[in-house]
């Protein structure tokens, strides 16, 4: 059985507060950095006022009558630095240009690259930066500010996170933005570890054989590396630093890209290293990412989604003891749940719900046809992104509502439900819209490993 629909036999029957002036300057490319994208990038408003609630933030109130009894926000971690093998990488490419003073006159580009600090340590590997600690505090004000009554003084926050450690800083910084009035209930000073639902990818056997750890069902990324496109990159990164192009793939070149995206996300300036790259440049390695990220957490394969559904089914089921206990006429137990994860963690839930499909699946070769694309990582899951669900009770007697209305938010936007193309839903057609998903994916037989012979691409 495919992990996914969408054109799994792809390759073969092989395996398978920022000043405004410098957030300018890097303008022609900061759209394009996928996975690697600011916060800004998606909420441009914050660029002058990070703790501006945007002007969308107005129209999305619901009548008085209707008080909001629960808040489950999931986010992605803040800004952080590389990993150790995007570090370990830089740092040989670097010393190969440093090595290479000839070139200087020739190369302007590879000689200030050469000049350029090397700053990055291994150690730092994928931690928070300093950046990271204030996304996430100036997070946690405007949700507080947009939601006043359930952030409220003495109101009880549940605040869970993966075990990384720059998940583990992202939600004490969260709890730092937010002050000292509210309750974590029991240890005021532990951000609880939930990996079962923050990384429930790394818990799913199938998933990790069939995509995580399975080369071929990257096929489609390792043709894009291979294409015209990523040729053409190739041969103009090659020549401005004088080296031959045999010496560069695109691993290299991409890792030269995503230094300029850290730059500019951690230290707020135009690196040079983003001198290589051209816009034309970056909307070829940003589909490179989304390629990536299409095909290992997105529509590529279904077990990449289904996967999700334990954290999905989890969401509905604190709402529906809030549900419960507001009939009941009882305080509302949890009514603040905050988890704090990954872009891996919502890039499979916002695909298991439909969001940001397209008509035809990211391929190799389609790239000029996916201009318009809606999977766009960068606009999806950028640092610090958020999807954060808003349950309302409404006095039926002051308004025409149902009594229990939801509310989404992605990137603190508003979004459509697909059953309604409305910003507002009642609870009971949201449930009746994900029924089979509510019902139907249980987590631990879809993540089942099907005992057949994994090497072949037709059996993904």
């Amino acid at each position: 059985m495919a992990p996914g629909g969408a054109g799994a036999g792809c390759c073969s029957a092989a395996l398978l507060l920022l000043p405004p002036l410098l957030a300018m300057a890097s303008a022609g490319l900061s759209g394009y950095f996928g996975t690697k994208s600011r916060y800004e990038e998606v909420n441009p408003h914050l660029v002058r006022d990070p703790l501006s609630l945007g002007p969308a933030a107005a129209g999305s109130r619901l009548p008085d009558a209707c008080v909001p009894l629960q808040l489950r926000a999931l986010l992605r971690h803040g800004t952080r630095y590389p990993t150790a093998g995007q570090i370990r990488r830089l740092g040989e490419l670097h010393a190969r240009l440093r090595r290479r003073p000839a070139a200087a006159a020739a190369c302007p580009a590879a000689a200030d690259l050469a000049a350029w600090q090397m700053w990055y340590e291994e150690t730092l590997d994928g931690r928070l930066a300093p950046q990271g600690w204030r996304d996430m505090e100036h997070l946690a004000r405007r949700l507080a500010a947009r939601f006043p009554a359930l952030f409220a003084a003495r109101r009880r926050l549940v605040l869970a996170s993966s075990s990384k450690h720059r998940c583990l800083q992202s939600g004490a910084a969260f709890r730092r933005g937010l002050g000292p009035s509210l309750s974590l209930g029991g240890d005021e000073t532990e951000v609880a570890v939930n990996d079962s639902l923050m990384r429930f990818f790394d818990h799913c056997a199938k998933f990790v054989a069939l995509v995580e750890e399975n080369d071929a069902a990257m096929c489609q990324v390792d043709a894009f590396k291979e294409g015209p496109e990523m040729r053409k990159v190739l041969e103009k990164v090659a020549s401005a630093l004088c080296l031959p192009v045999e010496e560069l793939n695109a691993d290299i070149v991409q890792v030269a890209f995503l230094t300029c995206s850290y730059e500019l996300a951690i230290k707020n300036v135009t690196s040079p290293w983003c001198s290589l790259f051209s816009e034309e440049d970056a909307k070829v390695l940003e589909y490179l990412n989304d390629l990536k990220q299409y095909w290992k957490r997105g529509y590529g394969y279904d077990i990449n989604s289904r996967s999700s559904c334990i954290l999905f089914q989890d969401i509905f089921q604190h709402l529906d003891k809030a549900v419960e206990e507001s009939k009941s006429s009882k305080p509302i137990s949890s009514p603040l749940i905050v988890q704090v994860g990954h872009a891996e963690t919502l890039q499979p839930l916002l695909a298991l719900m439909g969001f940001f499909k397209d008509d035809e699946p990211l391929k190799a070769n389609n790239y000029v046809r996916q201009t318009h694309r809606k999977f766009r990582s960068g606009r999806i899951v950028p640092y610090a992104a958020n999807l954060v669900f808003v349950l309302y009770h409404c006095d039926q007697v002051k308004t025409s509502k149902e009594e229990y209305q939801v509310q989404m938010l992605l990137n603190e936007k508003l979004m459509s439900f697909h059953h309604s193309n409305e910003a507002i839903s009642t609870y009971a057609d949201l449930k009746d819209y994900y029924k089979d998903i509510l019902e139907n994916c249980h987590f631990k037989e879809e993540c089942e490993l099907p005992k057949i012979n994994i090497t072949a691409i037709d059996e993904l």
